[in-house]
């Protein structure tokens, strides 16, 4: 799922390319992307885009007349900048925003079509889908450190709780716990002010070193290799594969369509965090440890 330092990049990209331009039409193909009914479809051509801006996962388009177009690409969505009035690819085309100079399309490679456009009118429509976590670039550490302990959950789960912070998911959130040195499954209650204060630099320097480096891999040109894997990710997708800061094997915990990455050397004493799925098949055959897990040949 694009992150933050993905949509920061879109809409880097789109902002020279969008603004100040007038909607020539918008094509729906899929009746499963478009979320809202009112206002329709028809009453977007002729609208100029005025602002963008990142709400969440989402990119939102700031239209004149009170109107927002919301888009929220979540696994699969991804945006392509094509010449005007280019075809809708067969099968994965879910929608073009079409000016005049050429047309954004909407597309999901994925067999569940998740991704949505909202059409809305008004700031009160739009502020219904925000989801109300934090902006982690602007937070000082005191904010970051209330937020985070509202409730007791595990490292993980609360800093991709977009109730609690704004824009951070599965793939930037493993690449954040392993920068603070802190293990995904630490619990938020028992963290020591030193901890929310490494944490919370962490999170702002992942998220903007990310950001940066993806904005000049686009340069002027449309981003195209938007992933949740990328090289030079230290733990995220890189299961069995050296820490690059110790050398040991990363591990990684699969849950629902997620997973967890992390380094049992650098931020986990060493200590294996059962699977739940492979520690309740093997029992007390799970390793315990590193050193148990490579006496076995499971690193």
């Amino acid at each position: 799922m694009p992150e933050l330092p993905d949509i920061e990049t879109y809409l880097a990209a789109l902002a020279p390319r969008v603004l100040g331009r007038s909607i020539t039409a918008l094509r729906v193909r899929s009746p499963f992307v478009l979320r809202t009914v009112e206002p329709p479809v028809s009453s977007i051509p002729g609208h100029t885009v005025q602002t963008l801006r990142r709400l969440g996962k989402r990119i939102v388009f700031g239209l004149d007349d009170d109107l927002f177009l919301v888009i929220h690409l979540m696994i699969a969505g991804r945006l392509k900048w094509k010449a005007p009035g280019a075809a809708l690819p067969t099968r994965i085309g879910l929608l073009a925003l079409d000016f005049e100079h050429a047309s954004l399309l909407l597309t999901e490679v994925s067999k569940k079509q998740r991704a949505a456009m909202h059409i809305l009118r008004g700031t009160g429509a739009l502020k219904q889908l925000d989801p109300g976590g934090i902006d982690v670039m602007t937070a000082d550490v005191r904010s970051f450190g209330s937020t985070l302990t509202l409730e007791n959950h595990t490292l993980k789960r609360a800093l991709t709780d977009p109730k609690l912070f704004s824009g951070i998911g599965n793939a930037y959130s493993d690449e954040i716990l392993f920068a603070a040195r802190l293990s995904p499954l630490a619990l938020t209650s028992k963290l020591s002010e030193a901890e929310i204060v490494r944490l919370h630099r962490a999170t702002r320097e992942i998220l903007t070193t990310w950001t940066e480096r993806l904005k000049t891999e686009a340069g002027d040109g449309f981003p195209e290799k938007v992933t949740a894997f990328r090289e030079g990710m230290a733990v995220h997708g890189r299961f069995r594969k050296p820490c690059p800061d110790c050398g040991a094997p990363i591990q990684r915990i699969r849950y629902a369509e997620n997973e967890v990455n992390y380094c049992p050397k650098c931020q986990t004493g060493g200590r294996v965090l059962a699977d739940r799925a492979m520690s309740r098949l093997l029992k007390e055959d799970w390793p315990r440890s590193l050193e148990e897990l490579e006496a076995r040949g499971m690193a």
